[in-house]
């Protein structure tokens, strides 16, 4: 097929003189088959005069329009088989525009009270379009997702992304009730659950590597041992390999980053509350809609409250969220967002059971073993402001500020010597009195031009990013207990004197940017890269007589400087296929980890080699990603049990096959369908030739939901899955194994039709096999969190 288009910028007297005509050469046959028969359509949500560019390529039509019509105006996202009059109907929805056919396949786009042609205006006919939807809409059953940002900071399509990246989309989220991230990123092949301290927090294995605590939220840092809300969270995004080069800092395996819910023009509210075992109470609100008459002035607000008990002896959680937001549309090409989120939260760390011989011991699993009195109390406030202009159609600046503060008390009771004759376990006792300041801000600059032909997306930007943080805390030994007749103490260790402090401060710089080129329309390369400045500054007191101001009098400084490259390529030979590789280094984040004399850890330094394909197929409804890939960690830090020190076990490697299959069977069955095989052992160090712990060498899941199309059963649906992970060392030396474990879980919901509300019924169930489950540790043998047993959550959800 022959594609001619012809583009012509022209400076005339008049202000609006301004011209463009663009004009998409096709094949006739081509052109009638999108007029009449219709073709699968994909345009992203973009500046409206591009989004016409691609309409007419995809349809071999023929479109012309003033420039200054479609100036600082945006298309919304198509997807799905239209006719071309269909699709320009969806193309230009609240627009004010119109389209006139001058000759068969032949457009024109005027104002729509523009009076200056005679010829009338195309009468689009009223279809029911099934394909189109804003995926981030309220109530979006659909499972795909076509784009994502995660993987390069600026929206791509999946299929021309040179990266594995899976989105979780709100949709799922609302099928599986999901609470917290873990809830999410178990439809995520690859991606097992680290040591969570019972809930409290959340870690993860991504390819073999633990993230260390650290997530992110909207691209923004958080380096918290905490636990997430989902109450503002559009969809989650899971970016597997070393991302260094784009977000700094963080361990080579990947990243889970969560999308928040942005305010919108439309009046949505919304109220949902949930009911389940061991006394789980919900309630969640969400209210978005314009603040004044021309919408420029948009807000949201997300709040949650959480009560729930557990099936673990003493576990409970208690939880404050609010998140509004505000959107403020200062001119067409000038947006300004701010968000702010505040958390309250009262829980109880748990640190699990121990192992026993060579397998996790056979206590039951509502055992607790640390000491009922040791209760958490966290805050977290953050405040988010993105500043976006538009210069023109093709660049676009953006700067970025967040600021975060948590204060958190943490008593806890752990032990770190089983006496497995007796059953005796040893335990020490912590406490500390935590504050930490975060702030990052990043600017950077997008753009899209053309040179010979050759199309170009770029990114370049700077980040700075700065955690402070002081610990004041109480280390004391503990009385021991026995894990088969726990006996608790009265003790209140928590009265003793501060004997320990710690001041640390991890900040950088870093500059960063990439190209991403498109060769005749197939070829896609990316090349590009970051440089770091990195400072870890460490400072250690011990004993009654010290305080925080001794531990900065005793701060040692380390420096790292590592440029990281990244190289993309994918080769696109049909629409619904993609072959894709890269080449990734990465500088990691141990060296926020100390040793037992107080010295910085070295760096850790990934690199990987990635190699796949994806698809997308049934017109764009069900996306597949396949992929191989080879990982390389130096400098692995371990955590010391009962202690804030680590060690370093040298080198590691995962490698393995992921492949991820989501997205729309049929009109009624929705599917996610993932598998991983991962090879993870330790090349160099004391654990030479071991297993990665945590890292099951099989993994995989199968969730589907069917929405019955019989009329009298319309608003009806099912839902059920299984979670399979094979046996996991549960320590570097491998003492251990965390048995293999299977997951069932099922849904069911009824959604009737209220007047021009929604009104959704719906119970879950999880675990229905009652299986006992695992979930990570801490990589020692006293530490194993427990997975849930039965349970389940009913809720009623009204929306209007």
């Amino acid at each position: 097929m022959l594609i001619r288009t012809i583009m012509g910028f022209r400076n005339t007297s008049m202000l609006f003189g301004c011209i463009l005509s663009l004009w998409i050469m096709a094949a006739t046959h081509a052109s009638a088959q999108a007029t009449q028969q219709g073709v699968d359509i994909y345009i992203d949500a973009q500046p409206l005069g591009q989004a016409i560019t691609q309409l007419a390529e995809q349809t071999g039509i023929l479109i012309g329009t003033d420039a200054s019509l479609v100036a600082n105006k945006q298309s919304p996202l198509i997807s799905g088989r239209y006719t071309a009059e269909q699709a320009i109907m969806q193309l230009l929805k609240g627009s004010g525009l119109s389209a006139i056919e001058s000759a068969p396949g032949q457009y024109t786009l005027i104002a729509s009270s523009d009076t200056r042609s005679n010829s009338d205006p195309v009468k689009l006919p009223e279809v029911r379009v099934t394909g189109f939807m804003d995926p981030d809409a309220p109530g979006n059953p659909s499972y795909t997702r076509t784009n994502a940002s995660t993987a390069t900071r600026v929206d791509l399509p999946l299929m021309i992304t040179p990266a594995s990246v899976q989105v979780v989309p709100q949709a799922v989220l609302e099928d599986q009730q999901a609470i917290q991230i873990e809830d999410a990123v178990k439809n995520v092949s690859g991606v097992s659950p680290g040591f969570s301290f019972g809930g409290m927090s959340q870690s993860f294995m991504v390819r073999g590597f633990e993230t260390g605590f650290a997530s992110f939220r909207d691209g923004f840092r958080f380096p918290l041992a905490t636990k997430f809300s989902l109450a503002n969270i559009s969809r989650v995004e899971v970016l597997k390999g070393a991302t260094t080069n784009l977000y700094g800092r963080i361990e080579p395996g990947g990243m889970v980053n969560l999308v928040t819910k942005r305010p919108q023009a439309e009046r949505y509210y919304a109220l949902n509350q949930q009911f389940g075992s061991y006394g789980q109470f919900q309630t969640l609100a969400d209210a978005t809609g314009a603040i004044n008459e021309s919408g420029t002035l948009l807000y949201r607000l997300n709040f949650e409250y959480l009560n729930q008990n557990s099936f673990r002896d003493f576990g409970f959680t208690d939880r404050i969220f609010v998140a509004p937001s505000v959107t403020w549309k200062i001119a067409p090409s000038t947006q300004f967002d701010v968000d702010f989120t505040y958390k309250d939260l009262e829980t109880r760390e748990d640190f699990g059971i121990v192992a026993l011989g060579n397998r996790p011991a056979k206590v039951p699993r509502s055992r607790f073993l640390g000491e009922p009195a040791d209760k958490t109390h966290e805050n977290i406030y953050n405040t988010a402001a993105t500043l976006t202009h538009a210069f023109n159609d093709d660049w676009r600046a953006r700067a970025r500020f967040s600021y975060l503060r948590r204060d958190v008390r943490d008593p806890q009771t752990t032990g770190f010597d089983l006496d497995e004759m007796t059953g005796v376990l040893q335990r020490g006792y912590y406490r500390g009195d935590a504050s930490t300041n975060a702030y990052q801000g990043t600017v950077d600059v997008t753009g899209r031009f053309n040179t010979y032909g050759i199309e170009h997306n770029v990114l370049a930007g700077w980040e700075y990013y700065g955690s402070f943080g002081g610990v004041k805390s109480i280390t004391a030994d503990a009385s021991p207990i026995n894990i088969f007749r726990p006996q608790y103490s009265r003790e209140n260790l928590g009265s003793l004197p501060r004997n320990f402090f710690i001041d640390q401060t991890n900040e950088w710089n870093g500059v960063f940017f990439q190209d991403q080129i498109t060769l005749f329309n197939k070829l896609h390369l990316m090349g590009g890269g970051r440089y770091d400045w990195a400072t870890n500054a460490l400072g250690l007191a011990f004993g009654e007589d010290q305080s925080l101001t001794d531990a900065k009098a005793a701060v040692n400084k380390v420096n790292n400087a590592r440029f990281s490259p990244r190289a993309g390529i994918v080769y696109q030979p049909w629409e619904w296929l993609s072959f894709y590789g890269n080449y990734v280094q990465s500088l990691g984040s141990a060296n926020t980890a100390f040793g037992s004399n107080g010295n910085v850890l070295k760096p850790q330094i990934g690199e990987q080699f990635e190699g796949g394909f994806k698809t997308t197929l049934f017109g764009g409804r069900l996306n597949s990603n396949v992929a191989y890939y080879h990982l390389t960690r130096q400098n692995l830090a371990v955590s010391v049990p009962g202690q804030p020190f680590s060690v370093a076990v040298g080198e590691a490697r995962s490698q393995g096959v992921e492949v991820d299959v989501s997205g729309q069977v049929t009109d009624g069955l929705s599917l996610i369908l993932t598998y991983a095989y991962t090879d993870a052992e330790v090349l160099e160090g004391d654990n030479k030739g071991n297993r990665l712990w945590n890292v099951p060498k099989h993994s995989g899941s199968v969730w589907a939901r069917y929405d019955v199309p019989i009329e009298p059963l319309h608003g009806l649906s099912f839902g059920a899955g299984v979670f399979v992970q094979d046996k996991r060392p549960g320590d570097p030396a491998n003492t251990f194994i965390l048995p293999s474990q299977a997951r069932v879980d099922a849904m069911v919901r009824y959604r009737p039709k209220l007047l021009k509300s929604r009104l959704s019924l719906q119970l879950n169930a999880y675990n229905l096999a009652d299986s006992t489950l695992f979930g990570g540790t801490l990589g020692d043998r006293n530490s194993i969190n427990v997975g849930i047993p039965r349970m389940f959550i009913g809720s009623i959800h009204y929306a209007m």
